[in-house]
């Protein structure tokens, strides 16, 4: 894959813990354990992805894909907390994957023997919406199964910082793709989302948003829980997890995700055995949504060809689970999938 320098950021890695050493900008780090892509090829938003180019997506399947996530370490998968239902322990996490139709020897399936979610969820709001899975066996970590760097604390991401999204969700026209999709999206300050959502409820500090003000590109049904990246310049960097939206795709209304930098202490008291790799993601200059105005009148935004147009991601929700939201969120997988 052709790893590009994100325009208009100056990005760094300040890597913690799991053996990722940190590094000065200009050093290429000499241990990487997270982030890493070993499969080379090049991104293009809203298409299928290339085989082991995002090493990390996981799939939760019962009886199907529903959800996706990601891998954090040997063990253990960061999704969505909405994606998790009295029977997960019956679900399982497919590792590898890049066609659902396909057998697939690069492709790993466990079981889940714990799930464990944010103590402060609130499915009303969709507040912390985050849940760490524990694999039934470790993984053996290969060209198509690699763990994936986590914001740190200290990590901004300005307006405009580009990002992508993954899942096996949605298309935006019901249907649902074989092969993990991949989109390009730039982050939407919390201002303007907040503006730009507001049948939603607030959109607080520990989420994030992500998509275009003319639509057409976004996560949706089915890729909650899975991941919003960045490159920093070094190793790729997992921003957000798929979480809610109003419906896919639609201008003026950005994907809203779990905000992964807000949690780096409690993934790093829950997670048992090896240690998951944070990385810092530093936006410079000015984040212009610090200036953002929201203006008195707000376009109505209807289901028009922008949503249906095929560039579109899948990637929210497997299942909707408020019924007082149910016409406005597709509560998502996750996105990336993008």
């Amino acid at each position: 894959m052709a790893l590009q320098k994100l325009s208009g950021y100056l990005v760094l890695i300040i890597l913690i813990s799991n053996g990722c050493h940190s590094q000065l900008p200009s050093e290429p780090p000499t241990l990487q354990v997270c982030g890493n892509v070993p499969k080379k090829a090049r991104i293009v938003g809203g298409q299928d992805a290339a085989p082991g180019h995002w090493p990390w997506q996981a799939s939760l399947q019962n009886d199907g894909p529903f959800c996706g996530g990601s891998l954090i370490t040997n063990e253990w998968v960061l999704t969505a907390a909405h994606c998790i239902s009295s029977d997960i322990l019956a679900s399982e996490v497919h590792l590898g994957v890049h066609k659902l139709s396909d057998p697939n020897p690069n492709e790993v399936t466990r079981g889940i023997e714990q799930s464990i979610c944010h103590p402060e969820y609130n499915p009303s709001t969709f507040e912390n919406d985050m849940c760490l899975l524990k694999l039934s066996a470790p993984v053996n970590f290969t060209d198509y199964i690699q763990p994936v760097c986590l914001a740190s604390a200290e990590s901004t991401f300005h307006e405009g910082t580009t990002s992508w999204v993954t899942g096996f969700g949605d298309l935006g026209n019901g249907m649902t793709p074989d092969i993990l999709q991949e989109v390009e999206v730039p982050i939407v300050g919390n201002k303007k989302c907040s503006c730009y959502n507001q049948e939603l409820g607030s959109i607080t500090e520990n989420m994030i948003c992500a998509g275009l003000d003319v639509g057409g590109k976004d996560s949706c049904q089915g890729d909650s829980g899975g991941p919003l990246v960045m490159y920093n310049g070094f190793a790729w960097v997992q921003g957000g997890v798929v979480s809610f939206g109003n419906r896919c795709a639609l201008p003026m209304k950005p994907g809203v995700y779990a905000r992964v930098s807000q949690y780096e202490k409690w993934i790093s008291d829950t997670v048992t055995g090896m240690e998951p790799g944070f990385a810092t993601f530093t936006s410079s200059g000015t984040d212009f949504d610090l200036d953002f105005f929201c203006p008195t009148f707000m376009p109505t935004t209807t289901d028009d060809s922008i949503f249906g147009s095929g560039e579109n991601l899948s990637h929210f929700t497997h299942f909707v689970t408020l019924s007082a939201f149910a016409l406005l969120l597709h509560v998502i997988v996750g996105s990336g999938g993008m």
